[in-house]
């Protein structure tokens, strides 16, 4: 039994035509084009709709999935035109099943159209908020839209009734021999989904691993990542290696860092002028030190009688990492010539030998 929508069109077209004109042929034609425009008539309504909805919104879907429908929408049209003519015409199997795999074809090359189009929009829209998306983006594309398509042509092919049953288990067993022979490879892949999702690390930022190696991440790639050393080199780490390594990020939570200087004084320093005048050389340095951070207070803290003098640190803050060594530079020098000025004596190592009787060893005592 035939859906009886698709005979209510033929029907008005045979009460209003002429008799010469009611070869089932031409109503077939005229019911096809008739079809085919009242559709993408309302299609392009809706589409139109749609675009001003997401117009007015900053993240919207409707913009996206207007932009993904609108080519895979023509052809279900048209493809839901040839069901018509088919129904109307009184084919021979042959060309109905020729039909039947045009329809198939042209349905699931719509479906493919539109999820490989709202996927690659999804992506886009995406890579646009995170540097890693961006330099991963067309990896992520290529990955996608090989299993769209891969899909796709499985589900035409059990549209049509060829079965893909024998083709899976091909597809199973070629892929756990290609599983075995890039098996590093595929390591490194997933170390690099894993470095893309959990975000350790990203494009800019200062770290430091375990091994020693420091530097800028200039890229995270799927394979290896990318650290541009302060000497201007750069090391090319392999993800699974990076994603098994310790590694101090100086970037996060914030790039401000903290930048610590010991000094050593005198014993007999006045420690109350000692840190009085080290703070005000230390508030100048970081107003006027480039990368310092004028806001931030420093500090003072003895912290051990040394064997020379009595030891504390200084903190500072430096804007980032790279601006740390600017800011302790300017300090020692600000602090050097203002402890001369002042008077406070910064103590060189001393040693005292206490020698028995006040001899040397071996030899005999003075008379």
């Amino acid at each position: 039994m035939l859906w009886p929508g698709l005979t209510v069109m033929p029907t008005l077209l045979t009460d209003y035509l002429p008799e010469s004109l009611r070869s089932p042929w031409v109503l077939a034609t005229l019911t096809f084009v008739a079809w085919v425009g009242v559709f993408l008539l309302a299609q392009s309504i809706l589409l139109r709709a749609m675009r001003r909805v997401a117009a007015s919104r900053r993240w919207a879907w409707d913009a996206l999935v207007a932009h993904a429908l609108s080519t895979p929408l023509r052809i279900a049209i048209v493809a839901s035109g040839l069901l018509v003519l088919e129904r109307t015409l009184d084919l021979s199997p042959r060309w109905d099943r020729a039909l039947d795999v045009t329809l198939t074809a042209a349905i699931v090359l719509a479906l493919v159209l539109f999820v490989d189009r709202a996927t690659r929009g999804l992506l886009d829209r995406l890579a646009g908020e995170s540097m890693v998306l961006q330099g991963a983006r067309g990896l992520i594309q290529g990955t996608v839209r090989g299993l769209i398509i891969a899909v796709g042509l499985l589900i035409f092919l059990d549209g049509i009734g060829i079965s893909i049953t024998p083709l899976l288990a091909s597809l199973g067993v070629g892929s756990l021999a290609v599983a075995l022979a890039l098996q590093d490879t595929l390591a490194n892949l997933f170390a690099g989904i894993y470095m893309v999702i959990d975000k350790p690390i990203e494009a800019g930022q200062f770290i430091r691993l375990e091994n020693g190696e420091q530097g800028y991440v200039t890229r995270v790639g799927w394979r290896s990542t990318w650290i541009r050393k302060p000497s201007d080199s750069t090391v090319v780490v392999p993800n699974v290696k990076l994603a098994g390594s310790v590694i101090t990020n100086y970037d996060l939570p914030r790039k401000e860092l903290a930048v610590s200087v010991e000094v050593d004084v005198h014993y007999a320093s006045d420690l109350g002028k000692v840190e009085q005048v080290t703070l005000e050389e230390a508030r100048a340095s970081m107003r006027e030190a480039e990368g310092g951070v004028p806001g931030a207070e420093p500090s003072v803290r003895f912290h051990t009688f040394a064997e020379s003098g009595l030891r504390f640190t200084v903190g500072l803050r430096a804007r980032d990492y790279a601006a740390g060594d600017g800011v302790r530079h300017d300090f020692i020098k600000r602090l050097n010539a203002r402890y001369r000025r002042e008077g406070i004596v910064i103590p060189y190592p001393t040693r005292t030998l206490d020698l028995p009787g006040g001899g040397w060893p071996g030899r005999p005592e003075a008379e």
